[in-house]
């Protein structure tokens, strides 16, 4: 049974859960909104809906119900190779099912035969300026391709159907996730790399042929599975996971709703902190002056860069209340790659995990003192030359495609609504906090 054919029989087991629960249990309350929440960003509120991954204060992240050590455990590899595809982790983000080493096979080919990138798509950032950022370039590249969506096709036919809606939408997503490696590698090697570029290779997997198209041999290809897989999804309520749910419950095809997705991504507060962490890191190194990064000296120098009224990057999260998983799992990487464990930088960010909870916690303004993983991806990055803080959103741009494509895919076949939330004033606000005097 090929992949859609799984998800079809998945999503008709699953639309009577969903009816059951609006018909016989729409009113039952799950939660209550308080002020603070509702000036604060909706933090908490649980009003979103997605069975694809779940983010626990304590635990981190769950892909399928699965944590990040089971669901590498559990998805088939390369031959020699230590991550999953990306491949199989697409097909178990979907199905909630690890697939065989056949029905990888006959995914990857099928990746690879809806990978061809447009010419006018390369036009296009070609015609931007030189200097744009990656993330605007990535973004244009995205939604330039939405005359191609077969989702808006099936929309304009006069034939739509609500229940139907969710294979086009899937084979949309395919399409569109399909490009992402060649798209993203061009504008690295526009940008970067003297405009010189290297074809797909038609053997590789998804990973495999970024890493290959990017001009970085190996180990390069399983640092991208891993980075892939650790940055698809973080359940629907950050932003890029939100916005892209969003604009796709207006009925808006893949490409509108991924390339808003990718906007919220490129943010200080979201995506964009992976850069500014690796910065704050060299510049931390600098001001060590070449010394040994002793436990005092990371000490010192945190409490210089709080006393000066900075944060410290990478650390604290919206809802996790202890060490990121994925930080936890690229350490590990580090950890078990010759040369990386020694590699200077990773010893600063190293020391720094292990002191800074400590300093923040006796600050005590921060709810989390733990490292997320933004304080450690960057420095991996670095270690095989790919240089360039700029472009480590788009790194992550691609791995989230793949959380918030699956997440739109199964939004249409459950015929999700659009997103309509309510507001009220601020004078409203007021008078509720004197009644509860």
């Amino acid at each position: 049974m090929g992949l859609k054919e799984k998800l079809r029989q998945k999503i008709v087991e699953h639309r009577p859960r969903t009816t059951k629960l609006m018909k016989e249990h729409g009113n039952v309350k799950i939660g209550e909104v308080t002020i603070e929440q509702c000036i604060g960003g909706a933090r908490d509120v649980k009003c979103l809906v997605t069975d694809i991954s779940y983010l626990d204060p304590q635990e981190g992240i769950r892909f399928r119900g699965k944590t990040i050590d089971e669901t590498f455990a559990c998805l088939p590899k390369v031959a020699g190779k230590n991550y999953p595809t990306v491949e199989s982790f697409w097909y178990f983000l979907l199905t909630g099912e690890a697939p065989t080493e056949a029905e990888v096979a006959e995914l990857v080919a099928d990746f690879k035969a809806r990978s061809q990138v447009p010419q006018y798509v390369y036009d296009v950032l070609r015609a931007l300026p030189r200097d744009s950022h990656p993330m605007a370039m990535f973004s244009a590249a995205i939604v330039s391709m939405q005359r191609e969506s077969k989702f808006s096709a099936y929309y304009k036919s006069g034939k739509f159907n609500k229940m139907d809606a969710w294979e086009y939408m899937y084979e949309e997503c395919t399409d569109l996730l399909a490009k992402l490696p060649a798209i993203g590698a061009y504008i690295y090697r526009m940008k970067y790399k003297g405009d010189v570029h290297i074809p797909a290779d038609p053997n590789l997997d998804f990973g495999g042929n970024f890493a290959h198209m990017m001009g970085v041999p190996a180990p390069y290809d399983d640092v991208s599975r891993m980075y892939f897989i650790l940055h698809s999804d973080h359940e629907s309520g950050n932003v890029s996971a939100h916005t892209t749910h969003l604009v796709a419950s207006a009925l808006s095809d893949a490409y509108y709703s991924l390339s808003a997705g990718i906007n919220g991504l490129a943010g200080p507060l979201h995506g964009l902190a992976n850069e500014e962490v690796l910065r704050w890191t060299q510049q931390f190194m600098e001001k060590l002056g070449g010394q040994e990064p002793t436990e005092e000296l990371i000490e010192k120098a945190l409490w210089d860069t709080l006393n000066s009224g900075q944060v410290v990057p990478g650390y604290g999260h919206a809802v996790l209340r202890k060490t990121d998983p994925r930080y936890t799992s690229q350490r590990e990487f580090c950890l078990n790659t010759e040369g990386l464990k020694d590699y200077p930088l990773f010893k600063v960010v190293s020391m720094i995990y292990k002191v800074a909870p400590g300093v923040l916690t006796k600050q005590g303004k921060a709810k989390n003192p733990w490292p997320n993983v933004d304080s450690q991806s960057g420095v991996i990055q670095w270690y095989y030359g790919v240089t360039e803080y700029d472009f480590y959103t788009v790194l992550f741009g691609i791995g989230r495609a793949i959380g918030v494509l699956a997440n739109i895919t199964w939004d249409r076949g459950l015929g999700y609504a659009i997103e309509r939330p309510k507001s009220v004033t601020t004078a409203m606000l007021e008078k509720w906090a004197e009644e509860a005097k």
